[in-house]
């Protein structure tokens, strides 16, 4: 269901975009693989709460959210992961984990992390572990309006 609607929000602004089918993945290289996309153009939702309110964070799957980084940049001493009992309502018909950067979809405020600003196109699950949206990022800021912030740091290897 979320990647109907998904689809039909971006058809009614007049977007492009590709809807990618693969088999079921749920890591980032697992679906990048799948889709043969390159993994670094792969954008993860994460869902937080900041200040007891539920709220998107969009950045590179090759990245990690860095609590201290966002904490400075919302002025917010109280940020962190939300549980999946937190959200199930908020997104339903999402799979855990497969939720689409489009916080307007659910009411709720989306921040993207810049250095996902710097990529032409993203991709990112459409709700569910086996489609992918593929947009180019200025429509998808178009559509979405989202916080531009500094708080995510690649994962060292």
């Amino acid at each position: 269901m979320p990647a109907k609607i998904i689809k039909e929000f971006l058809d009614q602004n007049d977007i492009k975009y590709v809807s990618i089918k693969h088999s079921k993945a749920y890591t980032a290289q697992e679906i990048a693989a799948s889709a043969h996309i390159d993994g670094k153009k792969i954008a993860k939702t994460v869902v937080l709460k900041v200040d007891g309110k539920l709220v998107f964070a969009v950045l590179p799957a090759s990245y990690k959210v860095d609590f201290e980084l966002l904490k400075e940049s919302l002025v917010s001493d109280d940020v962190r992961l939300a549980n999946e009992q937190e959200f199930k309502d908020k997104c339903a018909g999402c799979e855990v984990g497969a939720m689409p950067p489009m916080g307007n979809l659910f009411s709720l405020d989306t921040y993207v992390a810049a250095s996902l600003v710097e990529d032409e196109e993203i991709a990112f699950n459409a709700g569910n572990h086996t489609e992918l949206i593929r947009m180019r990022y200025t429509d998808f800021e178009k559509v979405v309006n989202p916080k531009i912030l500094r708080f995510s740091n690649k994962y060292r290897t």
